[in-house]
């Protein structure tokens, strides 16, 4: 943890004071009440705040800057310094605020879905990617191919993207497209399309391999699709990677956790500040096969919690660099303009109760960094399983 000392802003007293404010804005502007009218978090009531001297004092100050201070002042761009000054003064790195753009940008990762068609393209109207099983491809469309037009309108008179989203699911829009000197008409359905998190391949023709990229709301969908279409083609081990996967929801580590797990064993705990709360395998849903794990500097969070449980709850060994080594949990709450703060609430400890924070998993089998003409790593993973 950082130093305080010495650093700008508000001194503790105030961002105490803060903390406190800030707590009553946000509840009422989000109108989150926990439990019933007078309480606004699990332990602290209007009540308890009305009654609190320290906290008038401030309101009085904040009265009296909007009233008297000699320029204007904006009092959202000043609760945002003083929410901001308040994870400053906790000095740790996962707890912070985040602006509307920062958490619009993270929301669109981890949501997992969004309503199109199933393609991207460049500034030039180029499709670059068709998503697996999505409308875009099943109607033909190409990658390479370039959209000219949707529903008669040019791509360059209107935002395509928007457009598609303010439509309904099931509702059809006609792309017209150039492939090469051809153009093309087709007739698309807009739909659920599921942010691709997983990837699968087979080696040695029984050896399946998932490669997690981030821990998204809709992970153990496409874990589960995924599992599904390895296991028809007859693999008996499975090979998932984590390499660079920085995590996301812990639900997600749950969910995929539980696919292999017997009923009972336990995922990970949550060491509180009132206690530690152990999280266990509910679903009788569980696998028998041989399992390695890739990691590397960049698995963290959920990707670490993931590894853990099927090290020490299923018996897979792990394979490449000593994990990232982030072992605390974050709680996130919405501001009325958009933004958000998340701070942590917990350390999580693997099934044998230890605390990776800043120390990470150490693999099984230590591998130096992977390239992308020779991926040792893999290598050695698959040489784990035959062996």
């Amino acid at each position: 943890m950082e130093n305080n000392t010495g650093k700008k802003g508000f001194n503790l007293k105030e961002v105490i004071l803060v903390i406190i404010l800030t707590a009553i804005l946000t509840s009422i502007t989000t109108g989150v009440i926990v439990y019933n009218q007078n309480k606004i978090s699990k332990n602290m009531t209007y009540r308890d705040l009305v009654n609190d001297t320290p906290l008038q004092e401030f309101i009085a100050v904040y009265a009296s800057l909007i009233d008297e201070y000699y320029e204007k002042v904006d009092k959202q761009e000043m609760l945002e310094s003083a929410i901001s000054a308040m994870f400053n003064y906790l000095g740790e790195d996962y707890s912070t605020y985040m602006s509307k753009e920062e958490t619009n940008a993270l929301a669109e990762k981890l949501n997992g879905e969004y309503k199109g068609i199933g393609i991207s393209y460049g500034n030039d109207f180029v499709i670059t990617k068709i998503s697996k099983n999505s409308p875009a491809e099943k109607t033909g469309i190409l990658i390479g191919d370039k959209v000219i037009k949707i529903d008669d309108k040019n791509v360059t008179d209107i935002d395509a993207a928007a457009y598609i989203k303010d439509k309904n699911i099931g509702d059809n829009i006609k792309i017209e497209i150039m492939r090469e000197e051809e153009s093309l008409n087709f007739k698309v359905k807009v739909a659920r399309i599921l942010t691709e998190s997983v990837t699968n391949n087979i080696y040695n023709d029984h050896i399946g391999y998932l490669k997690i990229s981030t821990f998204s709301n809709t992970l153990g969908e496409q874990t589960k699709i995924a599992l599904d279409e390895l296991e028809k083609k007859g693999i008996d081990s499975l090979i998932i990677d984590l390499r660079d996967n920085t995590g996301g929801y812990l639900s997600a580590a749950n969910d995929v956790a539980s696919m292999f797990l017997e009923k009972g064993k336990v995922i990970y705990s949550l060491e509180e500040n009132n206690g530690i709360v152990t999280f266990k395998d509910e679903t009788f849903e569980n696998r028998k096969y041989k399992i390695a794990v890739l990691i590397n500097d960049g698995s963290a969070s959920a990707s670490e919690i993931l590894a853990a449980a099927l090290v020490e709850s299923y018996g897979a060994a792990t394979v490449g660099e000593t994990s990232y080594g982030k072992g605390r949990v974050q709680q996130t709450h919405s501001l009325s303009d958009g933004s958000m703060v998340k701070y942590t609430t917990a350390r999580w400890l693997t099934p044998n109760n230890n605390c990776i924070d800043g120390v990470g998993i150490i693999p099984n089998y230590p591998v130096d960094n992977y390239t992308f003409e020779i991926d040792e790593q893999l290598n050695k993973a698959i040489e784990v399983i035959e062996n």
